[in-house]
């Protein structure tokens, strides 16, 4: 019994030691992961719970700090390498172009399947978003929420709570914008537009030519609610990007995964082109929320 008691601090030790060394690393000169935040509850849809850092190379500037909440448009679905390839990392890498911005913290919350109606408050998803927020609040700079939400509510089958109307839409988004900003005062939230998918469109959900309709239902509802916040919440809610839906509806063949559906070939989630051109109308639009001056640097690829 005494050697078990010696032996038992012993192994501790090594056990403790040994995942303390057990943290996902990114190969990657310009992206390095700097937390591992661990979700709430399990959810094997969720596909990034860590929060990266941009290093800037001891440039001056301010410290930007994003939570980017969304689909598995967000999170980078069917991307060979979402840690580096999803839309948040090249709207957090063109962001830091600005000269204004040092540091860019960012967390990818996108996840596959999910609607307004999953990140609502007491929803596990709101859940981990808080807790990432919360990390990054501990560090210095502007904590901004990227909120892209829409594509799984327009379904006609298949997603949590679908298909949501127009004005549940704009009423889950207000329920979750009131609720951030409450938790973490000071916080700025940008509303995207959901994006153009293909009329054909049905995986294990059904959206097809009604879903793309109602879609399009959510943009005037979008627009009143921001608008809104302009009374209540002054200089804090804005509304993102407007492009994304036209650009991807023009460009989708060469910007979109060409996915197997039951309705054919569909065209729903960004390819790795698409992602760096979805990334660039992201930080565009979070740069002018901030009132930055804007970078030189090249437009949107389209050739």
């Amino acid at each position: 019994m005494r050697t078990l008691s010696l032996l038992f601090p012993i192994l501790m030790l090594y056990f403790s030691f040994a995942h303390g060394q057990d943290i996902p690393q990114i190969e990657n000169a310009d992206i390095r992961i700097q937390e591992v935040v661990q979700p709430q509850a399990p959810d094997n849809r969720t596909q990034n719970n860590t929060y990266q850092v941009l290093p800037n190379g001891n440039k001056p500037g301010k410290t930007i700090s994003l939570v980017f909440i969304g689909n598995s448009i967000t999170a980078g679905a069917g991307l060979r390498n979402r840690a580096q390839e999803a839309p948040p990392v090249f709207a957090a890498g063109y962001l830091k172009n600005f000269p204004e911005v040092g540091r860019v913290d960012f967390a990818n919350q996108g996840v596959s399947g999910y609607t307004t109606v999953d990140f609502l408050p007491g929803r596990p998803a709101y859940a981990r978003v808080v807790q990432t927020a919360q990390n990054l609040r501990t560090r210095e700079g502007m904590l901004i929420f990227s909120v892209s939400l829409g594509t799984n509510d327009s379904a006609s089958e298949g997603p949590n709570g679908s298909p949501v109307s127009p004005a549940d839409y704009k009423n889950n988004l207000r329920i979750l914008a009131d609720s951030l900003l409450k938790r973490f005062p000071g916080c700025l939230v940008v509303f995207h537009r959901p994006l153009w998918y293909s009329p054909n469109t049905q995986n294990t959900s059904r959206y097809l030519a009604e879903g793309l309709t109602r879609l399009q239902t959510y943009f005037p509802a979008l627009e009143q609610l921001v608008e809104e916040y302009q009374s209540t919440h002054p200089g804090k809610v804005f509304h993102g990007d407007k492009d994304g839906f036209g650009f991807f509806e023009a460009n989708h063949l060469t910007d979109f995964q060409a996915e197997p559906g039951r309705q054919g070939t569909f065209y729903l989630h960004p390819n790795a082109r698409g992602a760096e051109n979805l990334g660039r109308l992201w930080g565009t639009a979070i740069a002018r929320a901030l009132g930055l001056t804007p970078p030189k640097i090249p437009k949107p690829q389209t050739e």
